[in-house]
Formats: C-alpha cells, structure tokens, sequence
C-alpha cells in the first residue's frame, strides 16, 4: 500500500510540475520521496503525507536558486 501511495503522489508531483525546469522537477519529487520517507518513520502514514507535501515544496523552492 505504501509503495502504491509513493508512486502516485510521485505522478501527481510530476504532472503539477508541468511547467518547471528539470531541475525543480528533480527538486520536488526528490524532497517529496525524502519527505515522506521521513514523515512515515516518525509519525507513520499521516506523516508521509505531511513530509510528502512540505518536502515537495522544500524541494522545488532549493531547485529555483
């Protein structure tokens, strides 16, 4: 199931970066996959979504600079 999760928050990260650069594409997918990783061993599933989300936007803000 989690790896289900994984996978289409990953796709759903993707297709919103329509319009970025690869780079914030890496950025936002890579901070979310950290970010949920992350979450999930601390809090479990609420957690990797939360980690998910905020890792996504802390991903493509880095990418920009």
């Amino acid at each position: 199931m989690k790896k289900l999760f994984a996978a289409t928050l990953a796709v759903s990260l993707l297709a919103l970066g329509g319009c970025a650069t690869d780079r914030q594409t890496a950025g936002t997918v890579g901070g979310a996959v950290i970010g949920g990783v992350v979450g999930d061993a601390v809090l479990g599933a609420p957690g990797a979504v939360a980690g998910a989300v905020a890792g996504g936007y802390l991903g493509n803000e880095a990418a920009k600079r």
